[in-house]
């Protein structure tokens, strides 16, 4: 069973409790021991066939070693991170151990400044919006790991303490997940996505502190890491693309994006969550808000 793409029933009898945790986790795993073949929701590269890391808390991070066992290469690139090949597709997988939420001390961990989550200071208002479990260490020799096939763990990093190394971040897969079925719905519907811009992905909550009340929410999913603000930016010029090809980049270009989200929320509604749309302004273009929060959102307007 070297190759992958079967992730049940061979997690199942193999890998402990791999199955349960990508459930709990948003990752689709069916949790059905008869399923026979591979399907979008059952293949451990997510929904997308996209994702190229995954992610795994303490005590789950015991499940780490029997899914590498499954794989025909293996490399252990960090104390947490092994990589692992698939046999079949010959693609290369993450499976990256979090450091645990406790290892935070007075608001940091190691030299990166992260703050105190709203959970911290009072109780949440639901589990959506409890304390993460823990977070990747990024640093300037893994920055660049794939997370799937158009991310990476850079794109996601807050955009402070440009100097302080390790950095910590929070990031789910299902987000990364949902990112990538967007893309395959822009490009099914013959839009040329090439390459989206993750403008704002994890925000510390000592980051987003600062922005609140200047267009940030005390309890911004951005936090969590289930949020990114996004453009399909082909060129790299920062700026969202002339989608439609009208010659201008307004309120059809991100109804085109809008659209596509919406599409991906249909057809996988444990994928849903929220959708702002966000004009331009003197600082910037158009972008739209997607996260994964769980139950659906919407603000702002064509």
């Amino acid at each position: 069973m070297n190759s992958t793409r079967r992730l049940l029933p061979a997690l199942l009898a193999v890998a402990l409790l791999v199955a349960p945790a990508a459930v709990a986790s948003g990752q689709g795993v069916s949790a059905d021991p008869a399923t026979t073949g591979p399907t979008p929701a059952d293949t451990i590269f997510g929904r997308s066939g996209r994702l190229l890391a995954r992610f795994f808390a303490p005590p789950r991070s015991m499940e780490v070693e029997p899914i590498a066992r499954l794989f025909g290469k293996r490399e252990q690139k960090s104390t947490s991170t092994v990589a692992v090949t698939d046999s079949a597709s010959g693609r290369q997988l993450s499976l990256i151990t979090l450091l645990p939420f406790a290892d935070k001390v007075n608001g940091r961990v190691g030299d990166y400044h992260l703050g105190r989550f709203p959970a911290e200071k009072r109780a949440p208002r639901s589990a959506a919006y409890e304390n993460p479990d823990g977070f990747i260490e990024v640093t300037p020799e893994n920055k660049d790991t794939p997370v799937s096939e158009h991310f990476r763990l850079s794109d996601f990093l807050t955009h402070d303490q440009k100097n302080v190394w390790p950095k910590y971040l929070v990031l789910r897969e299902a987000l990364v997940d949902k990112l990538e079925l967007v893309m395959v719905e822009l490009q099914r519907r013959g839009i040329d996505a090439q390459r989206m811009r993750v403008m704002s992905g994890f925000r510390s909550p000592q980051y987003n502190q600062r922005g609140v009340g200047r267009g940030r929410a005390r309890d911004s999913r951005h936090q969590y890491g289930d949020a990114a603000d996004i453009m399909v930016d082909n060129n790299g010029d920062n700026r969202l693309d002339d989608l439609n090809r009208d010659g201008r980049v307004n309120s059809k270009d991100m109804r085109i994006l809008a659209e596509a989200v919406e599409s991906v929320e249909r057809q996988y509604p444990e994928l849903v969550g929220g959708l702002g749309l966000y004009r331009a302004n003197s600082a910037r273009g158009p972008f739209i808000h997607v996260d994964v929060r769980g139950q659906r959102a919407r603000w702002g307007r064509y």
